[in-house]
């Protein structure tokens, strides 16, 4: 029988850790997300590839892309906040009190999302956690914005705009940062197809390596379980988490109280992820269900 577990993350042969990894793509202005995600697919010979978080075509920055059966880590893109620097235009001269104006903003804020948008046109809210003014040029402000998931910045910058009294719309936007990925380590379309070419021709992994990471650095902004390999062959099987197969948990685990809404992440102890899920029980305790299945990663 085979085993169902992958070997852990910096042991991988290069074919499983195509089919089970991430990009940290920098995506150019031009295509949509969808398309740089299909591009990625293409280039890594896989069947499946998804982007975390839309950017229109005009947007640039981090978007990381899961290849494989990565693509069932999109939830925890949902987990985490994101970061962007966006140039707010101003439709006239910024009053003199416009850091006050942004401090406002720093909150709980509603939205409805665009007539453009894919999702339903219903008010929502998001928080915003910083705004700041990098730079104040005439009427452009560059502003860095670190907010939840799902928050709309042309519509922010729009109410920015109402709010100083100017009117405003954004112009550029860079996303820096989404969830466990920023601009630190961005790779290009052309970094992905020079790792694959000299991998598979020249038999230098070490560059593509660089390019591409073991899906596992999608969660490490999650809490985490570490359980048994027997109890993560019985997962691959569809059986939930039981307490005698709780080997540990991380801080932000044990901070969890049973019911939760939280996603976690469950790993062998050599590190390889075995699932996302809920937790429903006490990890210390003697039986019982501890952990409801969202996503089966082996």
């Amino acid at each position: 029988m085979t085993d169902p577990l992958r070997d852990p993350p910096g042991e991988r042969a290069v074919e499983d850790l195509l089919s089970f990894g991430v990009v940290n793509l920098d995506k150019p202005a031009g295509p949509s997300a969808h398309q740089v995600a299909a591009w990625v697919r293409d280039l890594a010979g896989v069947d499946r590839a998804a982007h975390a978080g839309t950017l229109d075509p005009k947007v640039t920055g981090c978007l990381p892309t899961m290849l494989g059966d990565a693509t069932r880590l999109a939830p925890v893109f949902l987990e985490g906040g994101k970061e962007y620097i966006a140039v707010l235009e101003l439709h006239g001269l910024p009053p003199t009190d416009i850091e006050a104006t942004l401090a406002e903003f720093e909150t709980e804020i509603y939205q409805k999302p665009p007539r453009k948008s894919a999702v339903a046109r219903r008010l929502r809210s998001r928080e915003i956690y910083e705004l700041d003014l990098l730079e104040l040029d005439d009427r452009q402000a560059l502003l860095r914005v670190r907010c939840e998931s799902g928050t709309y910045i042309r519509k922010l910058c729009h109410d920015l705009g109402l709010a100083l009294g100017t009117g405003g719309h954004m112009g550029d936007l860079r996303r820096t940062a989404t969830g466990p990925f920023d601009d630190t380590d961005l790779r290009t379309l052309h970094d992905l197809a020079d790792g694959l070419a000299w991998a598979r021709e020249d038999d230098h992994e070490a560059f593509l390596r660089e390019v591409v990471s073991p899906a596992e650095r999608a969660m490490e902004h999650l809490p985490a379980i570490t359980i048994a390999r027997s109890a993560a062959t019985s997962v691959a099987d569809g059986a939930p988490v039981y307490a005698p197969g709780v080997v540990g948990t991380d801080d932000a685990a044990a901070a969890l109280d049973p019911g939760d809404d939280d996603l976690l992440a469950c790993y062998t102890p050599d590190g390889s992820a075995v699932c996302l899920g809920k937790l429903v029980g006490d990890p210390a305790a003697e039986s019982g269900e501890v952990v409801s299945l969202e996503r089966v990663l082996v």
